[in-house]
């Protein structure tokens, strides 16, 4: 009997994006008002995350990346500075501050968060470095109050990668409230999404009008340029969707952490995700470690899970220092010493489906499929 006869069921995949019957009439009333491009909706979108936020300024663009670039921009990062990060990221992270001509300094990650290591941070800073761009690694909250403190000691601006942590907390402080700008995601398969968007947060009300204007042109009144600029808006149709969101994410984020609870409880021979004391996490992914005393390894696991229909993820198997872009001639970055931890979790991390639409009978499959695999 092969595996694959053990499997019946649809296919479980690593992520299902949420799309109902409220977000398409919410676009459709957009549609009708003709008002389709950024105005009033965006307006009320940004104030309805910035309530989600303590009140700070939040800007919508129209992608996570976006809202990166945007960040790095806004506070005056300029070519040759450096900016430490963790190179256990996606690519985005890094993306964000070469583009502008800086370099992104990667450093090592802790083995229990999969997030940076505020100890390698402190070694890796120069007289060049400008900002420190933690990430919310899986929707678990990095360790910002050590970073916070390296931060003001080192006079170092904080730009904070929660492209996977809407709605986490630490010791009851809403991620994206520390820094001097946050970056969200709402990709369709983030934990909300506006099919394609992203919210710069910040409590500096210049920052904002900066991302303001870099995201329409350098431009708050038509034709009145003040700075080169891009077009980076996000519509109103976009808004809308994110709106009927938003009003969702405190039942979707129980619900994954419930899930998260449930594979905590009855997952074996793998390591599950810790959740450091006073962290909320939020569970984008639900990333446990597969070692190589399980035959075939993480990769190996992955395919035979794929034979009983459970799909997986590998976020991410290749960090960012060794990827290809980051190879160019043409490209500075630096490694800040050895990276044994990110070594470690990009050949051992693999992500379970962990969204809000599964099934007891689906987490039971993939509970099972582990197990016995």
């Amino acid at each position: 009997m092969t595996l694959a006869s053990n499997f019946s069921g649809a296919f479980v995949p690593p992520a299902r994006p949420v799309t109902g019957e409220d977000e398409i009439e919410a676009v459709v009333r957009v549609m009708r008002t003709g008002q389709v491009a950024a105005g009033p909706e965006v307006e009320a979108f940004e104030n309805e995350f910035s309530q989600l936020l303590d009140g700070l300024h939040c800007v919508a663009v129209n992608s996570g990346t976006s809202a990166l670039h945007l960040s790095v921009l806004a506070l005056g990062v300029k070519p040759g500075d450096e900016v430490i990060m963790p190179s256990f990221s996606f690519a985005a992270t890094a993306n964000s501050v070469a583009i502008v001509g800086a370099v992104p300094v990667f450093v090592d990650i802790e083995r229990d968060s999969f997030n940076i290591d505020p100890a390698a941070i402190e070694a890796a800073i120069t007289a060049k470095t400008v900002a420190i761009m933690p990430v919310h690694l899986y929707g678990h909250p990095a360790a910002m109050g050590p970073i916070m403190e390296i931060a003001r000691k080192h006079g170092l601006k904080v730009i904070e990668d929660s492209a996977q942590a809407v709605g986490a907390s630490l010791n009851g402080k809403a991620i994206s409230t520390f820094g001097d700008a946050a970056c969200i995601s709402l990709y369709p398969t983030k934990n909300i999404h506006s099919i394609e968007g992203g919210i710069v947060v910040t409590p500096d009300a210049e920052v904002a009008r900066q991302v303001r204007l870099l995201r329409n042109q350098g431009m708050e009144e038509r034709y009145k340029n003040e700075v080169i600029g891009l077009n980076n808006r996000l519509s109103s149709v976009h808004a809308a969707v994110g709106r009927v969101q938003l009003a969702k994410l405190a039942g979707w984020t129980k619900q994954r952490q419930e899930n998260a609870r449930y594979f905590d409880a009855h997952l074996r021979g793998v390591g599950v995700p810790p959740v450091a004391e006073g962290a909320e996490h939020v569970y984008h992914q639900y990333t446990i470690r597969v070692t190589e005393e399980v035959e075939g390894g993480r990769d190996g696991l992955a395919d035979r899970l794929k034979e009983r229909g459970i799909g997986t993820g590998m976020y991410y198997p290749i960090p960012i220092h060794r990827l290809p872009s980051f190879q160019r001639p043409d490209i500075a970055s630096r490694v800040a010493g050895e990276l044994p931890e990110t070594e470690k979790a990009a050949r051992e991390a693999l992500s379970l489906p962990v969204m809000p639409t599964l099934a007891q009978d689906e987490l039971e499959r993939i509970v099972a499929g582990v197990n016995a695999l």
